[in-house]
């Protein structure tokens, strides 16, 4: 009777063992991948443009200016995740389409929705208008709040400032209206757009100070 050396049994233990080895490793780099795949999957489900929707369900982090699709896209992140009620601004340093910026506003009021300014957050021009469409607006340290006034160009095509204009002038109208919509008082509404214009020009910034963010009721609790 042939016998099979003892080393035999050994050499083939070492295999079983490695075989063990390499077949745990590949199940755990195969649920790793699954895991990231499914990370990345839920990641783009959440990000919408400017909105990214936290784990929560329920709150937005905004991070970036707002733009020609930021209404579509917000609307996109109501219709998927419609429990949103509050946003977290990282940084918005303005709009680069007023007419989106106002609906979008609008939109975000409609849902009486609230708004936080993160420590170290900032907002500028259209960013500070948005965030004044929450119904309690509140910020953290370390913030920076920045006005100044609006650019255009008339129905000829020339260049016009909002300064360029008298006070009563129809130019000055949608801003203060839309002060007036989101819960501003008539003459609240036109001390703080006549501040932002009067601030800074177009081509420059006026962060405000704390006694300027109390006085034009920046924040609401």
């Amino acid at each position: 009777m042939r016998c099979v050396p003892f080393f035999y049994y050994l050499n083939l233990e070492k295999m079983y063992q490695l075989l063990n080895v390499k077949i745990s490793l590949l199940f755990a780099f195969s649920v790793l991948l699954a895991a990231c795949s499914t990370n990345k999957s839920i990641d783009q489900k959440s990000q919408f443009g400017i909105f990214k929707v936290k784990n929560d369900a329920k709150s937005i982090e905004m991070n970036g200016e707002i733009g020609r699709k930021s209404l579509k896209n917000f609307d996109k992140l109501l219709n998927a995740f419609p429990n949103v009620n509050h946003i977290n601004i990282v940084e918005c340093g303005g709009s680069m389409d007023d007419e989106t910026n106002l609906k979008l506003s609008h939109r975000v009021y409609e849902k009486a929705m609230t708004i936080h300014l993160l420590d170290n957050g900032m907002i500028a021009s259209g960013g500070v208008d948005f965030f004044l469409s929450g119904r309690k607006r509140t910020k953290g340290k370390n913030t920076k709040i920045g006005v100044h006034s609006w650019a255009g160009e008339d129905d000829n095509g020339v260049p016009i400032s909002a300064t360029d204009f008298s006070n009563g002038h129809d130019y000055h109208q949608p801003y203060i209206k839309y002060y007036q919509s989101v819960g501003f008082g008539s003459e609240d509404a036109k001390a703080f757009y006549f501040f932002t214009i009067n601030a800074a020009a177009t081509n420059d910034i006026h962060w405000m100070t704390a006694a300027e963010i109390l006085k034009y009721k920046m924040l609401k609790e």
